[in-house]
């Protein structure tokens, strides 16, 4: 049965809100936990208390992250049994695994090493609370990489093969899906985004204080490390897009065509357009401002080869749908006979291309018997709206630069010792921090956005993923979702902005 169009959309419109919600949280603390044991091994080195100060006030507004996040991280995997079952169902053999490891290897390590730096002030000589400081950043960011193995075999579906007598995936090579090229690059410019999230986070609040001209001895120590630390991560988060756009074109062209707008292949090498409005009417990019070359370097590497066009891959879309049609009726055949070996041998000729065949599920029951107007609707669906992809695009990386400069900025006065001197650099600094989740949302939107209308690239549709319940019971959940992250929100400014007002003030109340 083919799910009605509003379940699918409210699945999708659901998951997006919470995921993206969730990363509001994820950042932040990949970001903290590095700078906390960065402080604290200052404070081993010095025994300076002030740095034992700034290890418990920022250690305060961790955990008002941490524990949030992990609320929010819980409820957002639920979803996978309610709203996607068969996608759990098809993939969760290849998908289930680093979520499981992320939950045994990270999630409990995290827990419990959060747990020692809270109350382990007193339990623990200082080396051993520097430890466990180390191992919690060590186990936030091993999180994240699980949880990345784990989309990025989405987006790049190696180390697993279909299973035509389960008909399921199946992991072959689970050393490619924990080695797989996009993840890894997804992981390193994660958690560099996260890194400069934290220092923009730290150093924003800093130049709060001192614009207050509040505790003014921990915002002027806290600065200095969050410059170093956040110039150094906005040019990994550089570096690590690069590395990103990269991998994208080796196996997700549709992405990299519709986030340039780019209708027609481009003659190597090709421009990459800095500024415009995609036109999907005339297919064309009005008022474009174009940086030669840049864009063939970028996503190839190579001076003379060539990107496909958004509609170039439509056409070679077709061809892969009409070899999907052959891979589904032969499977078709396999399912009532699984010794037909004609059958098991057309199959295994074109069952790279059984995914683009089921995007035919989406309007027709009778794959095999699709017309030529259904194989141009399912071809269509190949291509994601351009101008949300392009102007995403272009907004984080505007984010990306802007954070180097402010970095490079305070650097550059840290060094000259005037850091805390420049007003409007205090200001400045404070109006940047919203930018890093801004950034950060945006990212995710180019990265799973632009994976439509696939699930799992290639292999599942979208539109053939959920689970079999209405569109009033999804929607119902919905608005739980909503109500329930809703609250969690207000939780979350109100503690926030209370312990920001509160200053290291707040550690003498707890003392």
């Amino acid at each position: 049965m083919i799910p009605a169009a509003d379940v699918v959309d409210l699945s999708r419109l659901q998951f997006a809100l919470t995921a993206l919600y969730h990363f509001l949280f994820v950042p932040l603390t990949l970001g903290l936990s590095v700078l906390i044991a960065i402080m604290e091994t200052v404070f081993v080195m010095t025994g300076k208390k002030i740095w034992r100060d700034m290890v418990k006030y920022w250690g305060i507004l961790f955990g008002i992250n941490f524990v949030l996040g992990v609320a929010t991280g819980l409820t957002m995997e639920f979803q996978f049994g309610t709203n996607w079952a068969y996608y759990s169902h098809y993939v969760g053999d290849v998908f289930g695994a680093p979520l499981a490891i992320e939950g045994l290897m990270a999630f409990f390590l995290e827990a419990t090493f959060v747990g020692l730096f809270f109350f382990g002030w007193d339990r623990l000589s200082a080396k051993q609370h520097l430890s466990c400081t180390w191992l919690l950043a060590i186990a936030t960011n091993l999180s994240a990489l699980w949880i990345l193995i784990a989309n990025g075999w989405m987006q790049n579906p190696v180390g697993a093969h279909f299973d035509f007598e389960t008909m399921r995936m199946e992991v072959s090579h689970f050393a490619d899906i924990i080695f797989n090229p996009v993840a890894q690059a997804k992981f390193v410019h994660t958690i560099s985004a996260g890194y400069v999230t934290g220092a923009v986070f730290v150093l924003s609040v800093s130049a709060y204080f001192l614009l207050k001209g509040k505790h003014k001895a921990l915002a002027e120590r806290s600065m200095s490390v969050a410059v170093a630390f956040g110039l150094a991560s906005a040019l990994s988060v550089v570096v690590l897009g690069d590395e990103s756009g990269y991998v994208a074109n080796e196996n997700q062209k549709m992405k990299i065509a519709a986030m340039e707008a780019m209708w027609h292949t481009e003659k190597a090498p090709a421009s990459l357009t800095l500024l415009g409005i995609p036109n999907e009417e005339t297919q064309s990019t009005d008022y474009a401002i174009k940086l030669p070359y840049a864009l063939g370097l970028i996503a190839t590497r190579s001076i003379n080869e060539e990107l496909t066009g958004i509609n170039e891959l439509i056409e070679e879309g077709k061809v892969r749908i009409r070899n999907g049609m052959l891979a589904y009726e032969a499977l078709t055949r396999l399912q009532k006979n699984k010794n037909d070996e004609q059958a098991l041998k057309e199959f295994k000729a074109h069952e790279q291309d059984l995914g683009y065949g089921l995007l035919l599920k989406r309007y027709t029951n009778e794959v095999v018997d699709a017309t030529e107007a259904e194989i141009n609707q399912a071809a269509n669906d190949l291509k994601p709206k351009v101008s949300p992809l392009f102007f995403s695009f272009r907004v984080m990386v505007a984010c990306g630069l802007f954070f180097i400069l402010l970095f490079a900025l305070g650097f550059y006065y840290s060094l000259k010792h005037t850091l805390y001197q420049h007003k409007n650099y205090l200001r400045l600094a404070v109006c940047a921090l919203p930018l890093p989740w801004v950034a950060a949302e945006l990212g995710w939107i180019v990265a799973e956005y632009g994976r439509q209308p696939w699930v799992v690239q290639g292999v599942l549709p979208t539109s053939i993923a959920t689970s079999s319940v209405s569109s009033g019971q999804v929607f119902t959940s919905l608005m739980s979702f909503v109500g329930f992250y809703s609250i969690l929100a207000i939780v979350e400014i109100y503690l926030m902005v209370k312990y920001i007002r509160l200053g290291p003030d707040t550690l003498t109340h707890k003392e």
